[in-house]
């Protein structure tokens, strides 16, 4: 029936095969926006697909994070976890703890981009001049480097990888900075001499 409609609304003196040339560009017109449409549906998944995972990814984080927290206030709790790979004291097993966390809060901030590689170089040449950093990587290295080895995003693999090359780059570079050399001891104050 559309065609009777078209010829008793239409113009009498209408050209419909020119009408007819204008609709079929129209409608090559209409497939390239539909084709735009679609992409941007595609896009707006894809970013809420990666929105979804960098929070779940968070969530996770954090779970670890706090139970790591509560290891370092509660010492008792530090049993519940794996033993250290070498000998140590509390002391220093704490401090490690504490060094991985600075370490997956690193990984983080240079994963998602707010770190570039330069900075991140920069603040390893100065993280592995103490002792205790050289420590935590030494006897994590292992992991962390299988752990991006196996199927790891990009940006973990370079975060590993940077930090490997320059703990070994300041190892060669000469001794580390002790946990106990990092401040000087505070002096007591001068005191006026008594009077006589």
């Amino acid at each position: 029936m559309t065609p009777f409609l078209l010829m008793e609304v239409g113009p009498k003196d209408a050209d419909w095969a020119k009408l007819s040339q204008i609709s079929q560009a129209y409608g090559a017109l209409s497939v390239i926006l539909s084709a735009g449409a679609l992409a941007g549906v595609a896009a707006s998944l894809a970013y809420q697909s990666r929105q979804t995972r960098i929070a779940t990814e968070e969530t996770t984080w954090t779970a670890h994070r706090e139970l790591l927290l509560l290891s370092l206030t509660q010492p008792e709790f530090l049993t519940c976890w794996e033993p250290p790979s070498v000998p140590m004291t509390p002391d220093e097993w704490r401090r490690l703890v504490y060094t991985n966390l600075i370490l997956q809060d690193w990984e983080k901030t240079y994963s998602f981009g707010l770190m570039t590689d330069a900075q991140l170089t920069r603040t390893f040449e100065l993280h592995f001049e103490g002792q205790t950093a050289r420590d935590h990587w030494r006897n994590s290295r292992e992991n962390y480097l299988r752990y991006a080895d196996r199927g790891a995003n990009r940006r973990t693999r370079q975060f590993a990888r940077v930090a490997d090359s320059s703990y070994d780059a300041a190892v060669a570079a000469g001794p580390a900075v002790s946990a106990g050399g990092y401040f000087v001891q505070p002096t007591a104050p001068h005191q006026p001499p008594s009077p006589a």
